[in-house]
């Protein structure tokens, strides 16, 4: 009865935010999750903060700032959790271990990040972060530049895909124009997303502006409690499985177009779970550029390695295909606020479980995955949620 399950959330808006602050973005989403849980502010054992930071904010210390936008919440042990892109997925399994364990019964979640108030050098910069320095600070372009990169050597393998870039860059600003929360609500379209223009130039060739995603502020968060506290609550969502795979910080020590780590987190997790990909409704993927999601389905097992194209020419990924990924959009139409990524990942595969999902809605949705990931895929989450109540 120790298992952890969501049982509440709640999603801010991501963009650029007139908010100030990862705590009043915070603050935009603290009671809204714990009222939907139907859960009062005394009754968490926990919070679970995932801030990268890394130079975003001088602020740091950021896991007691939950404490400063609620007071029923300043007491209450508060733990900050950094694991690059991955951060918001770090605090969420932090919780559950947390709960699982036996330590509490109730935990929140919160994601947030405040990214857009500095210059885009310096926020390329602080992405870096999520490198290995010592190896790849000097790559041009900054983290897109490492991706380039990835792509570059993609290609040099495989043959040119830069069409089939533009094809998931199409599908999921598509799905992005149904996401109340996204940062762009925009159907570009294939012939755009296709074509370097002066408002689609190279950012890091071969990938180009609408292959990267967006620069955002944001903040989401999660309610959980153990099996025996939710069954009193008014929903819940169950982890079939969950895994956590990491793989060798320096690209120079690894196949960067294998995404090896995520292979396994993938495999780990359907073979835990009982499961195989047939059997899920729907995958929130992390497209933090659009050749990360083309990796990805080949790491998921859609593919073979050198084939993930087939996947999106043949639709197998819309939102009418046989397995849709990023219904909400992804990272690349709704944004990528480094913190609240993975909180917000999970979210969004909550709300289509209780088929609350409104404009995003896969029809009678049971099962849903998750895939996260840390820097060039060296921390890698997957998550099979399902419906419980």
């Amino acid at each position: 009865m120790n298992k952890a399950q969501i049982v509440g959330w709640h999603h801010g808006k991501f963009g650029k935010s007139a908010a100030p602050s990862t705590e009043a973005l915070m603050a935009e989403v603290v009671a809204e999750a714990l009222e939907h849980a139907g859960v009062g502010a005394e009754a968490v054992d926990g919070i679970f903060v995932g801030v990268m930071n890394n130079g975003f904010s001088k602020q740091d210390f950021q896991g007691a700032l939950v404490g400063m936008v609620h007071e029923g919440l300043a007491s209450t042990p508060a733990t900050r959790f950094e694991n690059a892109c991955a951060t918001g997925s770090a605090a969420l399994y932090g919780a559950m271990d947390f709960i699982e364990s036996g330590r509490g019964r109730i935990a929140l979640v919160v994601g947030a990040e405040k990214m857009t108030a500095l210059p885009t050098a310096e926020i390329g910069d602080i992405l870096l972060g999520a490198c290995y320095r010592p190896e790849e600070a000097d790559i041009e372009g900054g983290f897109a530049g490492v991706f380039g990169a990835i792509a570059r050597t993609y290609f040099q393998k495989h043959g040119d895909k830069s069409d089939a870039l533009a094809m998931i860059a199409a599908k999921n600003h598509a799905n992005g124009c149904a996401n109340p929360f996204a940062h762009m609500r925009k159907d570009f379209g294939f012939e755009f997303c296709n074509t370097v223009s002066d408002k689609n130039p190279y950012v890091a060739a071969p990938l180009r502006r609408t292959d990267c995603s967006l620069v955002s502020d944001g903040a989401a968060a999660l309610v959980l409690a153990d099996a025996e506290t939710a069954a009193d609550l008014s929903r819940a969502i169950g982890f079939r499985a969950r895994a956590h795979c990491n793989d060798v910080l320096a690209l120079s020590r690894r196949d960067p177009t294998a995404f090896d780590a995520a292979r396994r987190a993938w495999s780990g997790a359907l073979v835990a779970a009982g499961l195989t990909l047939d059997d899920l409704d729907l995958v929130e993927t992390h497209d933090c550029f659009t050749v990360a999601e083309l990796i990805e389905y080949e790491a998921m097992g859609l593919a073979a390695p050198g084939q993930g194209d087939r996947v999106i020419r043949e639709g197998v990924t819309r939102k009418d295909g046989k397995l849709p990924v990023n219904p909400s959009g992804g990272l690349k139409a709704k944004g990528h606020p480094i913190g609240a990524t993975g909180v917000s990942m999970h979210v969004l595969a909550a709300m289509q479980l209780m088929g609350e999902a409104g404009e995003m809605q896969i029809p009678d949705a049971e099962l849903a995955g998750v895939f996260n990931m840390g820097g060039a895929a060296v921390a890698n989450y997957v998550s099979i949620l399902e419906r419980v109540k």
